[in-house]
């Protein structure tokens, strides 16, 4: 029986191993074993390696000179300054957008949130997170500054696994939706300082939302 296709068994490596560090399958500063890994998926050293090299550029994993891949220690004072900043960036690119964008060329942002309100109808969270980040990269594309998209699509490929993590807090996806309704209708409507508003609230962590982070976050310094 042929196996799944080299690319396939990669992201199938780095998904299991992602999910894995973010629930506490791994923790902190454990060494990741390519051999035993391969071993574990029944592949070579090499898909492993670079599904490692892959979680390296979220960070989640570093490499260490001489020792090899290790679970990054990650404070939960990080994560949040680096969401506050995310914050900050999709805001700016939600006020250009509504600023620059012409009614012909929303057809992309209005068909990237009907896949949104597909993926939270069929109950699937794992399927809005990645037409939420296709959702994104649709305001991404009309904010028309391509250094602002650039920052914006890079702290965001940083933030995925945590983004992922959070949708499967109860009722989040349904939030997330209405959230990205008003964006979009802000945007839609010209509306500058409406769709910057939205946008940064819908990325910053605060409130009761800070405490669902809170409970999904398993590394040793949480209680920080």
């Amino acid at each position: 029986m042929t196996g799944p296709k080299p690319r396939m068994r990669r992201g199938e490596i780095r998904e299991a191993l992602e999910q894995e560090i973010l629930t506490g399958g791994f923790a902190p500063g454990e060494r990741l074993d390519e051999q035993a890994l391969g071993r574990r998926f029944g592949v070579s050293r090499t898909p492993v390696r670079e599904a490692l090299h892959q979680l390296v550029a979220t960070g989640l994993v570093e490499l260490q000179p001489n020792r090899g891949a290790f679970v990054r220690e990650v404070s939960l004072g990080e994560l949040v300054q680096m969401f506050e900043v995310m914050a900050e960036l999709e805001g700016m690119t939600g006020r250009l957008a509504a600023r620059r964008t012409e009614e012909a060329q929303l057809a992309g942002l209005k068909a990237a949130l009907h896949a949104c309100e597909r993926a939270a109808r069929a109950g699937d969270p794992d399927a809005y997170y990645e037409e939420n980040g296709l959702f994104h990269e649709a305001i991404y594309d009309l904010c028309g500054n391509e250094f602002l998209a650039g920052e914006a699509r890079r702290l965001h490929r940083r933030l995925k696994a945590y983004r992922r993590l959070q949708l499967r807090v109860p009722k989040r996806v349904e939030q997330s939706l209405a959230e990205h309704r008003r964006i979009v209708a802000a945007i839609a409507a010209g509306d500058t300082n409406g769709a910057e508003t939205e946008l940064r609230n819908h990325i910053t962590i605060q409130g009761e939302r800070f405490g669902d982070f809170v409970a999904t976050f398993p590394m040793r310094n949480a209680a920080e």
